[in-house]
């Protein structure tokens, strides 16, 4: 399989106002809103599209139509996380875990975005030796 992009889409209450908290917090740009749909994408990576449709749509599926989003999480992988830590919290984004490091080799935090979804923020930091020993890593 050939794949020219990748795509997420989440359903929201109010398309508009997700994207607009995703342009905010994290840079990324409207592209197409029709109300029902809004298609984003960030300058960096414009093989990505985080799309926004409301969730009580009809080309939303049947079996999640209307329902708040439950058990999805986006992550984005940075280079500073406790930076980016304070970005948010300073511009008043629901913090929902404060910054912990992993013995797996991460440093992460977690934010609230629209509409259920949960944001992940996260850096690549060396593992515990220990731990990767243990769970057969190491």
């Amino acid at each position: 399989m050939q794949v020219s992009m990748v795509g997420t889409a989440y359903a929201a209450e109010n398309p508009a106002r997700a994207a607009a908290w995703f342009a905010e917090h994290f840079g990324f740009k409207v592209n197409v809103d029709l109300g029902w749909y809004v298609n984003t994408q960030h300058p960096g990576h414009p093989q990505l599209s985080l799309d926004f449709v409301r969730r009580d749509h009809d080309s939303w599926p049947a079996a999640t139509r209307g329902r708040e989003i439950t058990g999805a999480l986006l992550a984005f992988l940075v280079e500073d996380v406790d930076a980016e830590f304070e970005r948010l919290r300073a511009a008043g984004a629901e913090i929902v875990l404060d910054p912990v490091t992993e013995p797996w080799g991460q440093r992460r935090f977690q934010v609230a975005a629209p509409d259920g979804l949960l944001v992940e923020v996260l850096q690549t930091v060396a593992p515990d030796p220990e731990w990767l020993k243990a769970n057969g890593l190491g």
